[in-house]
């Protein structure tokens, strides 16, 4: 799946301006313009990385960045932070509080994009891998094809994103709403119906037999890819 940066910035040019970069880029992009949005859209559709703007209406970007470094789920969130300020004091404040790297406005579009894929490759390089493995499972995410046990799958390209979504995050329930996010796009008008539909299409493909199922349901919550699957590879 493609990487997801939220972008949290309230100079509508300047967001709309990284966002056409960004997803020419082939990242996923979500634009929040108000620093007290930021949590509850980070637990709803959690990003990749943050790029966060310094000056915010609601929350600060330094408040909004200790909130995050102070929760669990978001303690190693990669964030970048953006200002204006170009002061080394201030830097160095940005730096402590908890970001991960630090862009100061005016800045070139190229470096942050350079800045953005260091930042991934070091906190999620499994992002970026072109193959995913898992027990018995590859998943080839640049020809597209999956084998177990030697043998090729034959999925349909829901189906692909679908494990390639949740290999990416074994152990990590999802609810139905977030797969239909992720896997089909927030534009996508299906019911969530439509997501136990494909998962069970994929788990018919995937196992054979007496193999293993590595797709777990959680009564009430969603779907993972079991993590003790994950980690029999």
């Amino acid at each position: 799946m493609k990487p997801h940066i939220l972008i949290v910035e309230d100079e509508q040019a300047l967001a709309l301006l990284l966002r056409y970069n960004l997803e020419n880029e082939g990242f996923e992009v979500e634009i929040v313009e108000r620093g007290d949005e930021v949590e509850t859209r980070v637990r709803e559709n959690p990003p990749d990385l943050v790029i966060l703007d310094w000056m915010l209406p609601g929350a600060s970007g330094i408040e909004i960045c200790r909130r995050l470094r102070a929760r669990p789920e978001t303690k190693s969130l990669p964030i970048l932070m953006l200002t204006a300020r170009g002061e080394e004091t201030e830097r160095v404040r940005g730096l402590a509080t908890g970001a991960d790297d630090y862009g100061v406005k005016p800045f070139s579009v190229p470096e942050l994009i350079a800045r953005i894929h260091a930042l991934l490759r070091r906190a999620k390089p499994e992002q970026l891998a072109a193959l995913l493995k898992a027990g018995d499972i590859e998943l080839d995410r640049e020809k597209k094809r999956v084998h177990r046990a030697g043998r090729e799958l034959n999925l349909g390209p829901t189906e692909f994103r679908l494990l390639e979504f949740l290999m990416l995050s074994p152990g990590r329930v999802f609810s139905r709403e977030q797969l239909l996010d992720n896997v089909w796009g927030r534009e996508a008008y299906v019911d969530e119906r439509t997501v136990d539909v494909h998962v069970g299409r994929l788990r018919k493909a995937l196992s054979r037999g007496r193999e293993a199922d590595p797709i777990r349901t959680v009564r009430g919550s969603g779907y993972s890819f079991n993590e003790r699957f994950a980690e029999a590879g």
